[in-house]
């Protein structure tokens, strides 16, 4: 069968397609206080990891609308090993996992609090995982959910309150941008990388390269996917692309193209990597060792390569 060679079994086909888990914790805090997690500051808590683009989605929605100060964060170890995302001390890359502990409830693993939100829980732990301080338990694991709480239900504690990444009056083409953007490109280098037959692997590579000349067209005739404003779309895309050279083209074989051979999404890109704060959200050690350390049915050496020589700096020049 397929899945005897997969990374995470429980998500492949007999096929050999991935098949991601559906997320478990889909609860909302709301700014109007209605329902059983109000907006208030202090109350809640992300977990994340900078190596993955779900998580790095959550931390760059933190940064754009100023919450430091309102939502906590903690980063954990970009190795997983068997018993999911463990804990680091900080954010310095070189801090051991051993012995190390969540510092609000000393856990050792992320699982230790999927445990206490739900006892029966039986998946992969994931982040970023957005926790409720006051009842304890994990309101929300979905990226796409948690983006969007970040964005309007924190308004009242946000520095930049102004900052709407998905306004009612491009919510429909937001929304439609994001749906195959998902399928083929976020998910789709997935769909590559843990892919367990041929065929899995081709039909995803050819969906995945489609879109990029989709969307490398696309960003020739408008500065961002929806015109000339930075919406949600572009920061959804952007976690992957930041990615894509310096681990999807060889990891997960996803080598037609880089981005950095692309005309207009690699200039696109490098705009939103520039912008003040974005730089400080990606973390190339803590996505490298993620990827060629964790997967091991992949890159079972473990060897984590030193390459790709990329400057994110170069002047984009979309101005």
């Amino acid at each position: 069968m397929a899945t005897t060679r997969a990374q995470f079994g429980k998500e492949t086909g007999n096929d050999g397609t991935w098949q991601r888990q559906q997320s478990p914790f889909r609860r909302w805090v709301t700014a109007d206080g209605s329902g059983e997690f109000p907006a208030e500051a202090g109350r809640y808590h992300l977990y994340v990891a900078k190596a993955c683009p779900w998580a790095h989605r959550a931390i760059i929605f933190r940064r754009l609308k100023g919450l430091e100060d309102a939502i906590g964060m903690t980063v954990v170890d970009p190795i997983r090993d068997e018993q999911g995302w463990r804990f680091i001390a900080g954010d310095a890359p070189d801090d051991p996992a051993n012995g190390e502990r969540d510092p609000l409830h000393g856990w050792r693993y992320l699982a230790e609090g999927y445990r206490l939100a739900d006892p029966s829980f039986d998946g992969r732990v994931t982040v970023p995982t957005l926790w409720d301080r006051e009842t304890e338990t994990a309101v929300n694991n979905e990226s796409a959910d948690v983006i969007r709480m970040l964005n309007s239900e924190f308004d009242a504690f946000a520095a930049y309150p102004e900052r709407d990444y998905y306004p009612v009056e491009l919510r429909d083409d937001i929304d439609s941008i994001n749906e195959w953007v998902y399928a083929t490109v976020n998910n789709g280098v997935y769909r590559c990388g843990f892919a367990t037959s041929q065929s899995a692997y081709d039909d995803a590579f050819d969906e995945l390269f489609a879109s990029l000349d989709k969307l490398d067209a696309m960003l020739g005739e408008r500065r961002y996917l929806l015109g000339d404003r930075i919406t949600e779309a572009d920061w959804r895309l952007f976690t992957t692309l930041v990615r894509f050279d310096a681990v999807y083209v060889g990891h997960f074989k996803c080598n037609l193209r880089r981005i950095a051979d692309y005309s207009n999404l690699w200039p696109y890109a490098r705009e939103l990597y520039q912008i003040p704060g974005i730089a400080g959200t990606v973390d190339f050690d803590h996505i490298k060792r993620h990827y060629y350390v964790t997967h091991d049915q992949i890159n079972p050496t473990g060897i984590v390569p030193k390459g790709p020589e990329i400057d994110w700096n170069e002047p984009h020049g979309r101005d």
